[in-house]
């Protein structure tokens, strides 16, 4: 194990040293409790990472990521930072707001212990690489079931989209969100801009929509009602928790194979249940680098949808107006001033 544990005097009893990649990471208060209600403790997490580190650099490798840091456990709201101090390298960007920053780019596996050092459980990479923040290479395809819903209408619209995605000879990359949804991974070439592989994700979703009625791109809360699938994911500077990641539940971000869907149960993939699935499955984002697909196909949908009158959808709040954006007005707001 390349851990060791040195005694130490005062509040925090222990700290644990990483050795991985020539590089030695300090893990301070290793003893500390990140999940109450299990007893999971910042060590636990230290040695998930060490497991599967090959599979969690390559969701986050080269790539701005916000570190969502959980210093008083999961029982207490995470803290933000996007321009961490002390991180081993950063990367300029541009936030939406057009303000300046710099965010962490994680580039080799000790990059990934020194997060889960830094108490981030789940990993939030940009889906563009910090050496052209410009044109993303992946495609994010956001799972997220609706009240009243759960993991099995996950399952059956990924299903939808995995046939979308062979009819456009697209390869997608499923896994469990850790929480009730599943997530998509799509690698593309580094041609289109964030706008585009945005709109490219609404074209999806809305093909999907057509296919499932369990599907739905309804931006607005109150007009939602099964799966949504969120294309706003794919928006500059948006972030999903990555492969690998621990989420707040306890559960493991899982990646799966496409066989696997109908039977995957994602509640037995927690932070300790896992590490079987990882001994019996090894890496199954392994490849995903060298799948990158074309969006052609995608666009013409985007094409076609503008020709049936469906423009663009509203983009986040925080985000500048953008050109061909609806109104970002609550429908029921609309209505009542309308009737005012």
């Amino acid at each position: 194990m390349p851990l060791e544990n040195e005694g130490k005097t005062g509040l925090a009893s222990t700290e644990t040293h990483v050795e991985l990649g020539g590089r030695t990471i300090r893990i301070s208060s290793p003893e500390k409790v990140l999940f109450p209600e299990q007893g999971w403790t910042k060590l636990d997490v230290v040695e998930h990472f060490l497991m599967c580190a090959p599979g969690a650099l390559r969701g986050v490798f080269n790539r701005p990521s916000l570190l969502k840091r959980w210093n008083r456990g999961v029982d207490e709201p995470a803290l933000f930072v996007k321009r961490p101090k002390g991180a081993p390298r950063l990367v300029d960007v541009t936030f939406p707001s057009a303000r300046p920053g710099q965010m962490f780019a994680p580039m080799d596996e000790g990059d990934v212990i020194w997060m889960a050092q830094m108490n981030c459980i789940d990993l939030n990479p940009w889906n563009a690489r910090a050496d052209d923040l410009v044109h993303p290479d992946e495609l994010r395809i956001d799972l997220d079931p609706t009240e009243g819903y759960d993991f099995e209408a996950a399952r059956d619209v990924a299903a939808t989209i995995n046939e979308i995605l062979d009819d456009l000879n697209l390869t997608g990359w499923p896994k469990t969100s850790g929480n009730r949804g599943i997530h998509i991974y799509v690698r593309v070439e580094r041609e289109w801009d964030f706008y585009q592989v945005r709109r490219a994700a609404l074209a999806l979703a809305r093909e999907a929509e057509r296919r499932n009625d369990l599907a739905t791109t309804a931006w607005w809360k109150e007009e939602r009602e099964g799966v949504f699938i969120d294309f706003n994911q794919n928006a500059w500077d948006k972030t999903i928790a990555s492969a690998y990641s621990i989420r707040h539940t306890g559960l493991v971000s899982t990646p799966f194979r496409w066989d696997e869907l109908a039977t995957i149960d994602h509640r037995s993939m927690d932070l300790m249940s896992f590490r079987e699935r990882w001994t019996d499955m090894g890496d199954l984002t392994d490849g995903i680098d060298e799948a990158a697909g074309r969006l052609d196909g995608l666009l013409e949908m985007v094409t076609a949808d503008e020709e049936r009158g469906l423009g663009d959808a509203p983009w986040p709040p925080h985000y500048p107006k953008m050109p061909g954006e609806p109104p970002r007005v609550q429908p029921s707001k609309m209505r009542k001033e309308n009737w005012e």
